[in-house]
């Protein structure tokens, strides 16, 4: 899945994906950050994402337009 950062705290951890498809807000995993490649998020920042069986938003990734799929309406 891909969409963008719509909030992040940095001290708690706890943060809001907005998906790109449907604009569904997605909550941050607590755990989502660790061994990843990021220290922390920013707003607007576009990253792609999976969901745990709690449907957090894990496995945070970059990406870009091409190869997230944005749908073209979206673009």
């Amino acid at each position: 899945m891909q969409g963008v950062v719509k909030s992040f705290d940095p001290s708690s951890g706890d943060g809001v994906i907005m998906r790109d498809t449907d604009f569904a807000e997605i909550e941050i995993a607590p755990s989502a950050l660790m061994g990843s490649m990021f220290r922390f998020l920013r707003q607007g920042q576009r990253i792609v994402f999976d969901l745990d069986e709690e449907g957090f938003a894990t496995s945070l990734r970059l990406g870009s337009e091409t190869d997230m799929g944005t749908p073209s309406h979206l673009r």
